[in-house]
């Protein structure tokens, strides 16, 4: 305690307590619940139907809590993007194939329980919701660009460059074009959206199916081969 604070404070005053902020693990628990409320929200109402408050009152927090963690309803909505697309297929990607692995294997090994759980994980809606919502709202396509398509076609360019290299493809149709790599979601997402409730397209499947298309067969005996 200072000599100033000793002088300033009234006589029989009690020292003014220390607070604390939230522990980094209530920080992360907060943020999850709220990506979750507000998954819901956009999922039912749409971007333009759902409300800050309706999020806050779906997370059990107050609304101002929550604009401690997104000031607007833009950047709640990268943070759902972020968390449901961008930052998974991130983490699958990050560590290169082994030196030996095949490029097949490897896109099944870290791509394939992504698309296998593309429904099950609400991915596929998010995607319909971006589909839907862009064209009025072109905020959410960019984000959608910069969080997932952009990261994903720098990555499919270098595995289709090393694919190439390693004569595992002819063509370098693939390194021109990475975006043939993830037509078989955005298939099974436009289908299941249309289709799904009385048949259902098993994504996972389909894009094992394009890997065949694209670099074969997996060996007999091979336990990647899905």
């Amino acid at each position: 305690m200072t000599e100033a604070s000793k002088i300033a404070r009234e006589p029989g005053e009690p020292s003014p307590r220390r607070t604390r902020g939230p522990s980094p693990a209530k920080t992360a628990e907060t943020r999850r619940a709220i990506l979750s409320a507000a998954l819901d929200a956009f999922l039912a109402e749409g971007f333009s139907g759902a409300r800050m408050s309706d999020v806050a009152s779906r997370a059990g927090l107050a609304k101002g809590t929550l604009y401690l963690h997104f000031p607007d309803k833009e950047a709640l909505f990268e943070g759902v993007v972020a968390g449901a697309i961008g930052d998974p297929l991130k983490g699958a990607m990050a560590a290169p194939p082994g030196p030996d692995e095949p490029t097949r294997a490897y896109l099944l090994r870290n791509l394939g329980p992504l698309f296998a759980d593309l429904e099950g994980s609400r991915r596929g809606a998010v995607i319909r919701l971006v589909a839907t919502e862009g064209p009025r709202f072109p905020g959410l396509s960019a984000i959608y660009r910069r969080r997932v398509i952009d990261p994903a076609i720098e990555a499919v360019r270098r595995l289709a460059a090393r694919a190439l290299a390693r004569g595992e493809i002819r063509s370098d149709a693939l390194v021109r074009i990475p975006q043939l790599l993830i037509a078989p979601a955005l298939m099974a997402t436009l289908w299941n959206g249309l289709y799904g409730a009385e048949e259902p397209l098993d994504a996972g499947a389909a894009f094992a199916g394009f890997l065949d298309l694209v670099l074969g067969p997996a060996p007999d005996g091979d336990a990647s081969a899905g």
